[in-house]
């Protein structure tokens, strides 16, 4: 059984960065952020029995955007209704940046666990964070000339809801990556858990939302990809913010959890303001009200992995039940948009994205 400390620790109590090497140190980490390891990684020989399984899980969503074929998705995108081609584009720039964000920071939460395992846990995560950017360009380049490309990469700068919405994460992380103590890494964890967990949904049931009526089904197969490795990200960084407070249970506040509580509350209604920008009354499959509600009960649900106090009473069940067969859809076996081999996405000279 690991041996806890309770001695009082300050709250400003930086984090130091992992030693490219320790020979004084054993292979297994003392302690999941400074503490001290070798940083010599011994898959039978770490801290966390999580951290192995959570490596295979990772390795075996390996998967690349030139898997799909983006063909159907070309000849359709034209033929969409323009709110639906609005969203559509929006949203992908709204994913787009936000990954970028999301890559950095898994790099900089990496430097600062001590743990060799978790270290290449961060590896993983932000290289799958670049794929996910890959995709997006990927997309993009598939069913719109590159002037609209260039624009979409830039809809950041100046959609004042977008700007509003990803400043909220960006700012929450900025405390950490400009002064890195436990508390700041802590209060980071809750802005990640926001931005893979919450933050991406409502994009995620558009495209969702257009595979059930037969369109863009290559782009929302891709998303579901995208989805299955963020559902990942969130219960790897819900694992070490409850290890850090396990370690360090001083941190374990009534003011930390009321912080967690009310930001998850915020997020929420920014996300319910996109939604109803973005989507609003505009697209055919999906009401409003049901997309509130939706985010509603993610935001509780997200919140309470970590530990809070549900922000919204009531919405306890997920009003959009349709979505999770597309969440949970294994893509390794068939292809739920179509219900027949995911042999055809595999691209090839004859069927390729470079014929497009």
């Amino acid at each position: 059984m690991r041996q806890l400390s309770f001695v009082r620790r300050s709250y400003n109590v930086k984090l130091e960065k992992r030693k490219l090497i320790d020979h004084e140190a054993p292979n297994r980490s003392t302690g999941i952020i400074n503490g001290r390891s070798s940083n010599i990684l011994n898959w039978d020989d770490v801290r966390f029995s999580w951290a192995y399984p959570k490596y295979k899980r990772m390795l075996a969503n390996f998967w690349t955007p030139f898997e799909i074929n983006m063909t159907k998705d070309r000849q359709q995108f034209d033929q969409l209704e323009p709110a639906e081609r609005e969203a559509f584009l929006k949203i992908i720039g709204l994913l787009a940046l936000l990954d970028s964000v999301q890559t950095d920071y898994a790099g900089r939460a990496a430097d600062y666990l001590t743990d060799s395992s978790l270290q290449a846990l961060m590896i993983m995560l932000a290289q799958q964070e670049v794929i996910h950017n890959h995709s997006y360009s990927y997309v993009l380049s598939s069913v719109a000339d590159k002037n609209i490309q260039d624009q979409v990469f830039e809809y950041w700068r100046s959609e004042l809801i977008l700007q509003e919405r990803n400043d909220f994460v960006t700012k929450g992380y900025e405390a950490f990556a400009e002064e890195p103590t436990i508390d700041h890494f802590l209060r980071s964890i809750i802005y990640d858990v926001i931005l893979e967990g919450l933050f991406f949904y409502s994009g995620f049931a558009f495209f969702y939302n257009l595979a059930r009526n037969q369109k863009m089904i290559a782009t929302s197969t891709m998303i579901n990809y995208i989805n299955r490795d963020e559902q990942l990200h969130v219960d790897l960084f819900v694992k070490i913010y409850k290890e850090i407070l396990v370690e360090y249970p001083e941190y374990d506040t009534v003011e930390l959890k009321q912080y967690g509580q009310e930001t998850f509350r915020k997020a929420a209604e920014l996300e319910v303001e996109w939604g109803r920008h973005i989507i609003g009354h505009k697209i055919d499959g999906i009401q409003m009200n049901e997309l509130e509600s939706y985010i509603k009960f993610m935001a509780n649900k997200r919140a309470e992995q970590l530990g809070f106090t549900a922000p919204f009473e009531g919405y306890r069940t997920n009003p959009m039940r349709w979505i999770v067969a597309y969440q949970e859809v294994d893509l390794g076996k068939t292809d739920f948009f179509e219900q027949k081999s995911r042999a055809y996405t595999k691209t090839s000279e004859v069927n390729g994205f470079d014929e497009l």
